[in-house]
């Protein structure tokens, strides 16, 4: 039996061509688009759901990064503040301490979050494409650069053609289907774990605040141990939110999964939420504050830390973390310790000494053989300990602010990105407000 004909295939519409366009509408993607408009490109930014902000709106309610672990020093500035500003004006996040001591977190109202994605990214003048979904590239055969990207949405194929593309889809997608090369998900390699995030209502915070996190870890170890509840992961957080009475829990842990696999991550959503049957019955039945819990929210999908990591100019490592190394490319800074959620009933923590930061250089940002492509966020070039610590969603906007930009000047300049002057780009950034 011949196979079907599928004529959307022959009709492909072709979109204005852009400066930049960017992939993706998370927080990294979101920051790019604002930074790219700002520095004068013509933008697209195209976003596979609905809503931009990605995990930090969808899965998250706190930003983590800015703040790094004892003194909490402020490591991220520039857009992402400006960020931080509209929500607390908003009176809709303040900071609360982390839960494992990795410096103060922001936690925020993830709807008015959402709503202030939309002010600043289509404010900035960046034209926003929702409900489309990165499907190929093409790319010039002599210089390997991206030259139009075909995008699957609810009105059929459509296809643009940018000076630069911004890689922000988290997975590298974009760099995937032009060749670049990356490290991925691999039954023999570490990956982490994906969680499914709830909110319960109902919460004395008081009496739940009041209850030590050993404690509530060692109930978790016990209860798991008597066979009565099917608690993976046996600590994680629970915490306040902007909203009184409620209360966001990561807590779940689904491991051994592929997330660029539609097979594997189709199942651990499945797995995600029965999960959090298990951790909403143990919190009714045995945490002080919980005894009248209702459960009010799921994150929108599970949450992915870690996918593909692309082969960059340079490959962040352990020791650059740990050893708190400075780059002359430098486009961020980083505290946050080496958080691994790779398996087993806890999470592997190692932190800077002394306190200290580290820088995310430019090349860390730039794919093997893709001339006009720059990424930013979780997809960046690194080893599976770095990138436990780069990934902070403060640093994932700090790398899009930096893309963005990038990708601006290279477009007003005629240049791809990795020919635009690193001098040039940094004195951008910090008149900026970044903090380098």
């Amino acid at each position: 039996m011949p196979a079907p004909a599928f004529p959307v295939l022959d009709e492909i519409r072709t979109l204005p061509t852009v400066d930049v366009l960017v992939a993706g509408g998370g927080s990294a993607g979101c920051v790019a688009a604002i930074a790219a408009a700002r520095t004068g490109a013509r933008v697209l930014l195209v976003e596979r759901h609905g809503t931009l902000g990605g995990i930090g709106t969808s899965v998250l309610d706190t930003f983590y990064g800015f703040y790094t672990p004892g003194p909490n020093l402020h490591v991220v500035g520039g857009i992402a503040q400006e960020v931080v500003g509209h929500l607390t004006a908003r009176d809709a996040a303040f900071i609360r301490p982390n839960t494992y001591g990795a410096g103060g977190g922001v936690t925020y109202s993830p709807e008015v979050l959402t709503m202030l994605w939309d002010e600043l990214v289509t404010g900035s003048g960046a034209d926003v494409l929702f409900h489309a979904t990165a499907l190929d590239t093409a790319t010039d055969p002599e210089t390997g650069a991206v030259t139009d990207v075909l995008l699957a949405t609810r009105n059929g194929l459509l296809r643009v053609a940018a000076h630069t593309v911004v890689d922000t889809t988290g997975d590298a997608d974009i760099c995937a289907r032009a060749g670049a090369g990356f490290d991925s998900a691999r039954p023999d390699a570490p990956v982490q774990a994906l969680t499914t995030t709830f909110r319960v209502a109902g919460v004395d915070t008081e009496r739940a605040r009041s209850f030590p996190k050993e404690e509530l870890f060692a109930l978790m170890a016990r209860a798991a141990r008597g066979g009565d509840y099917d608690l993976p992961r046996q600590e994680g957080s629970i915490h306040r939110t902007p909203v009184e009475g409620v209360s966001l829990a990561n807590m779940t842990r689904v491991e051994g999964v592929d997330p660029t696999d539609v097979h594997q991550l189709s199942r651990a959503e499945i797995a995600g939420r029965r999960q959090v049957g298990e951790y909403v019955r143990f919190l009714r039945d045995l945490v002080p504050g919980y005894e009248k819990a209702a459960l009010v929210g799921l994150s929108a999908h599970i949450g992915v830390r870690e996918a593909r990591r692309i082969h960059g100019d340079y490959r962040l490592t352990a020791e650059d973390v740990l050893g708190a190394r400075r780059f002359p490319d430098a486009i961020a800074r980083c505290g946050a310790p080496i958080e691994d959620h790779s398996g087993g009933t806890d999470t592997l923590w190692r932190y800077i000494p002394d306190d200290g930061t580290y820088d995310i250089p430019l090349r860390c940002l730039l794919p093997v053989g893709l001339p006009n492509v720059v990424v930013a966020g979780r997809c960046l070039s690194a080893s599976h300990e770095a990138h436990a610590s780069a990934r902070s969603i403060a640093q994932c906007m700090a790398m899009g602010q930096a893309a963005g930009t990038l990708a601006a000047l290279g477009a007003a300049e005629g240049k791809a990105a990795r020919e635009v002057d690193v001098k040039t780009l940094q004195g951008r950034l910090r008149d900026d407000g970044a903090i380098l």
